[in-house]
């Protein structure tokens, strides 16, 4: 059965976090190409926690990854119909809001200029700044990881309150950080590199230079699929990745029923 996942995992999960910190937000097109997936609230997405007496564990924790442009966010879209979908990304984003103490603690290390008129970080003069300064890099490092960590374990928390018999933790970098063998099942959502790159070029905007950069820096399929125990191929529209995700869930809540059962 699955170990808790503690405050070193925790660490681990978030690892992605500056950069989607430091990235352009907007509205994010389904990488299927088809219509944007459905919006997901904070609510809906939580975070590594460790175990305390008395509470209650989810059934079964379930690490969904995959390349970038592969479409997890769209599978994990699909998922949360059910399943309480776990995503560190979304709680960085979060957790810098407007009139946060996040964002508040980055305006005092990093000076209003990195506030947009609205109030708002402004992500591409940040970037500038930090990236360009190890030291200020590990200064944002400070603020971000540990607040990512506290609004996780809050969310996730409630999500054992409410009686979640399946976790879903959406972690693009679960393989390069070691946590495949925390989950009880990892789902990997593959696609072919040519189709992450026009998804990256087509939908997100991106140069080709850059996608390929981008797909390059993360780890190869080869070593996704090594750790997974379910594949989804996205390589096609919605019509074909929504009926592999409902089989994917009809088998996740057979595990939990098994477990629930004490089986």
């Amino acid at each position: 059965m699955l170990d808790h996942l503690g405050h070193t995992e925790a660490a681990a999960a978030v690892a992605s976090a500056i950069e989607t910190v430091l990235a352009d937000t907007g509205v994010r097109t389904a990488d299927v190409g088809g219509p944007p997936a459905p919006p997901r609230s904070p609510r809906s997405c939580c975070g590594w926690s460790e175990q305390l007496p008395g509470r209650v564990e989810p059934v079964i924790t379930v690490g969904l990854t995959g390349g970038i442009g592969s479409g997890k966010s769209t599978v994990s879209a699909l998922l949360a119909h059910g399943a309480v979908v776990v995503d560190s990304d979304l709680v960085a984003r979060e957790v810098v809001e407007p009139g946060t103490p996040g964002l508040a603690a980055i305006a005092e290390a990093f000076g209003p200029e990195v506030l947009r008129p609205d109030g708002t970080l402004d992500r591409p003069a940040l970037s500038a700044r930090v990236f360009a300064d190890p030291a200020a890099l590990a200064r944002l490092n400070a603020i971000v990881h540990p607040r990512v960590g506290e609004r996780a374990a809050e969310l996730v928390e409630q999500a054992r309150r409410d009686g979640a018999d399946v976790v879903v933790h959406e972690v693009p970098l679960l393989v390069e950080n070691g946590l495949a063998p925390r989950c009880d099942a990892v789902v990997v959502v593959a696609a072919d590199p040519a189709t992450q790159l026009d998804r990256l070029v087509r939908l997100r905007g991106m140069s080709e230079t850059e996608a390929q950069q981008r797909i390059a820096a993360q780890a190869q399929l080869a070593d996704k699929l090594a750790v997974a125990t379910h594949v989804i191929r996205n390589d096609g529209p919605l019509e074909e990745l929504a009926p592999q995700v409902d089989r994917l869930w009809v088998e996740l809540t057979a595990v939990a029923e098994r477990r629930a059962a004490g089986g």
